[in-house]
């Protein structure tokens, strides 16, 4: 996040300099506002999976399909994340196995569960994002598909994955880099 946010604030600033203070002798002269160029409509410029990846790392977990449901489980654990990406080795996503995936199957199944493989409850056909993506892109595609996880793929090379929860801090960070800039910005016109 932190080389992430430098980059944007200057953008922002650099935009309200020029709108706040640059313009302030052609307001006074002529009494007249100068038009703002207006908000920004290509938000991509701004924010997109890349930038999350950046700010949080592109370290990718995975689990063999063969691999007990106990095994994903203590990975889970042991990494810390959601979900593991399910791939036998060939740089191919097989699919993606989450913490609700075990807990769907553990109701059903019951403790026996942890002796099935992977494969058996994975979820299959993972849709995947590339990293140029905006992240409102890559959020509507995750909110459609009620999933987490999104495995982000460059030319078909996997390069990261992000979760639902990066994502909205991500946004969260910088509508507040940017409230903070307009902030600023309002006080020195003032």
């Amino acid at each position: 996040m932190v080389a992430h946010v430098p980059r944007t604030a200057d953008r922002v600033r650099s935009e309200f300099t020029r709108v706040g203070e640059a313009d302030r002798p052609a307001r006074e002269q002529s009494g007249r506002r100068p038009r703002s160029p207006g908000p920004r409509h290509r938000e991509e410029e701004l924010m997109n999976i890349a930038d999350v990846l950046d700010a949080k790392g592109r370290t990718v977990h995975s689990v063999v399909p063969w691999a007990t449901v106990a095994e994903a489980v203590e990975r889970l654990e042991k990494h810390r994340v959601g979900a593991l990406l399910v791939s036998d080795g060939d740089g191919r996503i097989n699919g993606i196995v989450s913490e609700r995936d075990v807990i769907r199957e553990l109701a059903r199944r019951g403790t026996r569960l942890l002796a099935a493989n992977v494969e058996d409850i994975m979820t299959r056909n993972v849709s995947t994002a590339s990293s140029t993506e905006s992240l409102t892109h890559a959020m509507a595609l995750m909110t459609r598909g009620r999933y987490r996880h999104l495995p982000v793929v460059d030319r078909g090379q996997l390069v990261g994955l992000v979760s639902i929860g990066d994502l909205v801090q991500h946004r969260v960070r910088e509508m507040e880099l940017q409230t903070g800039v307009l902030r600023d910005a309002y006080l020195a016109a003032r």
